[in-house]
C-alpha cells in the first residue's frame, strides 16, 4: 500500500480512471487547470508526460514547481503559471487534455464560471479531452439552499457554485463538444455531491 501511494500520490481516482482506460497516453500534452500542489500531476510526471499547470495561488505554483523539479526536472518551471483560468497565457489549441478537479465550483457567478470554462476550452486542441470534477446539486436538490444565482449553501457548511445536469448538457452543446462519458455524480452522505463531466472537443 505504501509503495502504491508513493507511485500514484493522491491522484483523483476518476482522473486515474481516464488514464487506465487509455484516454491519456504518452506523448500527450496535459494541462491541470487549477493545479494546486500537483496531486493530479505527480503520477504523470513520473511517466514522462509534457505537463502544464495554472493556479491563482502563488503557494500552489511554488509547490507544483518543487514537485516537478523533484520528479520531472526536464519540465521548465514556466510550464506552471500563476494565473486565473479565465486568463491563462498558454497558446490556443496547445494541449491534448485538460483536467480541472474541484475548481469550477468556486466561481463567483455564472459569468465567472463561463469565462473559466472558455479559458480552458481555448487552450484545448480539437479532438482534445476536457475532464472536470465539480460540485453539483444533482441528487441533493432538496438539501441545498440557494443564496443567489447558482450559489448555494450545502449541508456540510460550505458555499459553492452548483451546476446541474441540464446546465452541463447545455454547456456541452454551447461549446460544440460531445460527452465522452455519461455525466456521473457521487453523493457523499447527503452532505455534498461531486459530478464528473468529461467532454471531447469537436475536430
Amino acid at each position: 500500500m505504501t509503495q502504491l501511494l508513493a507511485r500514484l500520490g493522491r491522484i483523483d481516482i476518476y482522473w486515474f480512471d481516464q488514464i487506465l482506460r487509455g484516454r491519456i497516453t504518452p506523448g500527450m500534452r496535459i494541462l491541470d487547470a487549477g493545479c494546486g500542489a500537483g496531486r493530479n500531476l505527480a503520477f504523470l510526471m513520473r511517466q514522462g508526460y509534457e505537463l502544464f499547470g495554472a493556479d491563482k495561488k502563488a503557494e500552489a505554483i511554488e509547490s507544483v514547481r518543487r514537485l516537478a523539479a523533484q520528479l520531472a526536472p526536464r519540465l521548465p518551471a514556466e510550464n506552471f503559471r500563476l494565473e486565473p483560468l479565465e486568463a491563462m497565457s498558454f497558446e490556443a489549441e496547445s494541449v491534448d487534455a485538460v483536467i480541472c478537479s474541484a475548481v469550477l465550483h468556486f466561481a463567483a457567478d455564472e459569468d465567472h464560471f463561463w469565462r473559466m470554462v472558455e479559458g480552458i476550452w481555448r487552450v484545448l486542441k480539437p479532438g482534445g479531452l476536457f475532464f472536470c470534477r465539480l460540485a453539483s446539486s444533482i441528487g441533493m436538490e432538496e438539501q441545498v439552499h440557494r443564496i443567489e444565482g447558482r450559489r448555494y449553501a450545502l449541508p456540510d457548511g460550505s458555499e459553492r457554485f452548483l451546476v446541474d445536469q441540464a446546465m452541463l448538457l447545455d454547456l456541452t452543446r454551447r461549446l460544440g463538444g460531445e460527452l465522452a462519458d455519461p455525466i456521473k455524480t457521487t453523493v457523499v452522505q447527503n452532505l455534498r455531491c461531486m459530478t464528473t463531466w468529461v467532454v471531447r472537443k469537436g475536430s
